[in-house]
């Protein structure tokens, strides 16, 4: 099985390259945080494939959570974890490892996936040609990742060394205590009130106030709501000010 929790679309791209190629079943983790239901997942191949973003140096807090919560039923779960990032996953191996003994999943490696930048809330992202370049950057590593887990082979062991260390510890600690917040989010006058921000928020953080949204305090940062916007309407106070919305989607199909 792949499982996958996705913002604007890296994640989804990968984890259903590698569901095609492999024959296995797709799990949208998105749509089962936000029915916030127990959840219990039957792994008839004993596999299961994580594809997830990096969030600060380490998979999201809200993946891990969510896992930690599941329940997975059947033998000898080998587990792979697949990480995306706009430029390095530091020593997020270390936390999947713990994460895999805490759910005595056999823990087979995490592989980085470098893919466009997505985090619009503190970085550029690029426009569509770059990206398109990157996810064909991408597309050796996606393979290199299918042929070790088709072939029941362990990833190749991550770099690690201090600086990794430092950014997956205490970094990732200070990131979410001091920048994942919704405060920043609003809508201006281009916003048609038609939800789509609703529907795509993993958290349910978003409600329609009087026909524009309105956000909340229970906030990951994934950026689906501001990088979906139909009309661009939605703005990250002034960081996302002038700058190219990015998603997986419409980048590969053209801008569209």
């Amino acid at each position: 099985m792949v499982l996958y929790f996705s913002g604007t679309g890296n994640s989804r791209y990968i984890a259903k390259r590698i569901a095609e190629k492999l024959g296995d079943t797709l799990f949208d983790i998105n749509a089962a945080i936000k029915e916030s239901a127990a959840t219990a997942i039957e792994t008839t191949d004993g596999r299961l494939v994580f594809v997830v973003p990096t969030y600060a140096w380490r998979i999201p807090l809200v993946v891990r959570d969510w896992i930690e919560h599941a329940e997975f039923a059947g033998n000898n779960k080998k587990t792979w974890f697949v990480m995306d990032c706009g430029g390095e996953i530091g020593n997020a191996a270390k936390y999947n490892i713990e994460l895999c003994g805490d759910k005595a999943f056999e823990y087979m490696g995490t592989a980085q996936i470098v893919m466009p930048e997505n985090y619009i809330a503190m970085f550029s992202v690029p426009v569509r040609e770059k990206a398109a370049e990157i996810i064909s950057r991408a597309e050796p590593a996606i393979d290199r990742c299918i042929s070790c887990i088709e072939n029941g082979e362990r990833f190749p062991i991550p770099r690690n060394n201090l600086y990794d260390r430092f950014m997956s510890g205490p970094v990732n600690g200070l990131f979410y205590s001091l920048f994942v917040k919704a405060d920043a989010f609003t809508a201006g006058e281009k916003c048609e009130g038609c939800g789509k921000c609703v529907t795509l928020c993993p958290l349910n953080n978003i409600a329609l106030v009087d026909g524009r949204p309105r956000w909340d305090k229970n906030c990951t940062h994934c950026m689906a709501c501001i990088a979906y916007c139909p009309t661009n309407a939605i703005e990250y106070g002034k960081k996302s000010v002038g700058k190219p919305r990015y998603t997986c989607e419409k980048t590969l199909n053209g801008g569209k």
